[in-house]
């Protein structure tokens, strides 16, 4: 799963999002999904969550 869809994520999952300063060079942040933040229901670009640690960004893998 890619994390365009929102249907496909949830509240504790574990993923991997791209930050907002990391989008140039593609580098991913793997954590625990916390808050979902993206209120459509796909995102062609991934689905904007919150993570535990606080960081916010796009979901590019669902671990």
């Amino acid at each position: 799963m890619d994390g365009t869809k929102r249907t496909d994520i949830r509240s504790g999952m574990s993923v991997a999002i791209v930050l907002k300063q990391d989008q140039e060079s593609g580098r991913l942040t793997d954590g625990i999904v916390r808050d979902i933040l993206t209120r459509s229901a796909t995102h062609p670009h991934g689905i904007k969550v919150r993570l535990m640690s606080g960081e916010v960004g796009r979901v590019k893998e669902i671990v």
